[in-house]
């Protein structure tokens, strides 16, 4: 009888020890998500994809709540203030690296704990059908003959002027900038023959090349893009660029290394869902894994790019 006893007494001691320890496993409720765009857009739209599928990786829900403004500086804004507890998470891509540097915010990148890099939609240099080239190679020599004169539409202080700024500095070209609220927009000039070329992507441009309009120049991709195969990327054309529009989870400065840790884990085995991978691929993007050092690397190595372009971002 007094064993029995002492060994009830032992279990419930030891239940009483180990419940603490479960109380603090990381997550223990929903982590909010903070899209600072508006709803139906292509960061909505990806971002939804990773809070549809995440609770199976996670074992929490992820609601996002959507807080557009001033180019997702506002959402950025309350998420920076949030508990730095693990709960809030939020979405950041180039563009917030342009609007710091231009002085739109004074929130950087590294005001957040960057966890994983998710998507990235690869960005194309665009030609209309002209008679002064149809290769890269062609649209180079040309374009040194005629310094300042090759039109390029682009969104004026957002990420596709980055990315023409990172064409012209990395083959000393000298571009004339043209500025177009979006995509669509650009795409249609350049059919018109309003532009030489442009900043476009698979989802605005390749009908157009399909059918004999357009012309892929280059893709900002690190390997060559399946769907159109037969495009060189910048790298294989002689200089290290990456041109994609990539969308990451950051969390409040100073989260804990737990939560990090855990969030990097769920977001890394997500990346790996076939499920999932078909749907990014479907809304236009491909998975483009990168956990906790490699996404901070990379922010870093693109913050010192636009750094170096920051004269003509703001011109």
């Amino acid at each position: 009888m007094k064993i029995r006893t002492s060994l009830a007494a032992l279990l419930a001691a030891a239940t009483l020890i180990a419940a603490p320890v479960q109380a603090e496993t990381y997550p223990e409720r929903a982590v909010e998500f903070i899209v600072p765009w508006s709803p139906g857009g292509g960061s909505d739209t990806l971002m939804r994809l990773v809070a549809n599928n995440i609770t199976p990786f996670l074992g929490v829900d992820m609601p996002i709540i959507n807080m557009p403004g001033v180019g997702g500086t506002v959402g950025l804004r309350e998420a920076s203030r949030r508990d730095a507890d693990g709960y809030t998470i939020s979405l950041v891509h180039e563009g917030l690296l342009v609007a710091t540097e231009t002085g739109i915010t004074d929130l950087a990148w590294d005001d957040f704990d960057p966890i994983a890099l998710m998507t990235a939609s690869p960005q194309y240099l665009v030609a209309g059908v002209n008679d002064n080239y149809s290769t890269f190679e062609e649209f180079v020599t040309y374009a040194q003959a005629n310094p300042g004169k090759v039109t390029i539409g682009v969104t004026l202080g957002g990420v596709p002027h980055l990315h023409a700024a990172m064409i012209e500095q990395a083959f000393d070209l000298e571009f004339k900038y043209v500025g177009y609220e979006g995509t669509g927009e650009r795409v249609r000039a350049l059919i018109g023959n309003n532009l030489d070329v442009a900043i476009g992507d698979i989802s605005s441009s390749k009908q157009f090349v399909d059918n004999g309009d357009l012309v892929f120049l280059a893709v900002g991709s690190s390997e060559r893009v399946a769907a159109t195969e037969n495009v060189p990327t910048f790298k294989e054309l002689g200089k290290d660029l990456e041109l994609n529009v990539t969308r990451g989870i950051v969390m409040p400065k100073g989260s804990p290394q737990e939560a990090r840790d855990a969030m990097e884990a769920a977001l890394e085995a997500l990346s790996q869902d076939a499920t999932y991978i078909e749907q990014t691929k479907g809304a236009g993007a491909d998975v483009q894994f990168r956990g906790q050092d490699d996404y901070s690397a990379y922010l870093g190595r693109l913050d010192a790019t636009v750094k170096s372009l920051s004269s003509v971002l703001a011109q």
